[in-house]
C-alpha cells in the first residue's frame, strides 16, 4: 500500500500518549463520533485507555520511522445476547489516504484472535463514514448490514456493523 511500505506495528497505550489524543481531539476527526471532547474527557478517555482490563488500546507506529500514526484498539461490547471484540481507530489527517488503517485493523484482528476470548471482532463505523467503511472493507470485515449504535453514550445513529470472524483463517 502506498506509504505504508514499512508496515505499522501497534505499542501498547502508554501514560505518554495523551498528546496523541489531543492531536486526534480536532472537529474533522470526530466528526463522525461525537465531536471534540473537553480536555476533561479527554483525560477520563486516556484514564480508560491505560486501565482497559478486556482487550487493549494502542498507538499506530510507522515500523519504518517510529512515528505514531494514530490509534486503535479493541474491548468487549454486550450484543445481541453475547460478548463480543469491538475494535475502533483514527489516524492523523497527515498520514490519511496510505493504506495505514488497513494494516492497523489487520493488526488488531490478530491480537483479537490470539486473545482467544471472542469469536467476533465488530467494527460500527457510522454508515455516512465512508473512509472508516473503506477501512473495513479493504481489511476484509464482512457487512452485516445497518444497526443503530449508541456512541457517544446517549447519541444514537445508524452505523454499518462489519464483523471478522476470528475463528476463520
Amino acid at each position: 500500500m502506498t506509504g505504508a511500505e514499512g508496515g505499522v506495528r501497534l505499542e501498547p497505550w502508554s501514560a505518554d500518549d495523551l498528546w496523541l489524543l489531543r492531536r486526534l481531539n480536532t472537529p474533522g476527526m470526530t466528526e463522525h463520533v461525537g465531536g471534540p471532547e473537553t480536555e476533561e474527557q479527554l483525560t477520563a478517555r486516556h484514564r480508560r485507555y491505560l486501565d482497559v482490563t478486556a482487550g487493549r488500546m494502542y498507538r499506530v507506529v510507522l515500523a519504518g520511522t517510529g512515528e505514531s500514526v494514530g490509534s486503535i484498539g479493541y474491548w468487549e461490547r454486550d450484543r445481541q445476547g453475547g460478548t463480543v471484540w469491538e475494535t475502533g481507530w483514527g489516524v492523523l489527517p497527515e498520514f490519511q489516504r496510505r493504506g495505514l488503517a488497513v494494516l492497523a485493523a489487520l493488526e488488531v484482528v490478530g491480537v483479537a484472535r490470539d486473545a482467544n476470548t471472542h469469536r467476533h471482532l465488530h467494527a460500527l463505523p457510522r454508515v455516512e463514514n465512508a473512509a472508516s467503511n473503506a477501512v473495513c472493507r479493504r481489511a476484509g470485515f464482512t457487512l452485516l448490514g445497518e444497526v443503530s449504535a449508541e456512541y457517544p453514550k446517549g447519541h444514537w445513529s445508524m452505523s454499518n456493523d462489519w464483523r471478522w470472524d476470528l475463528k476463520q483463517d
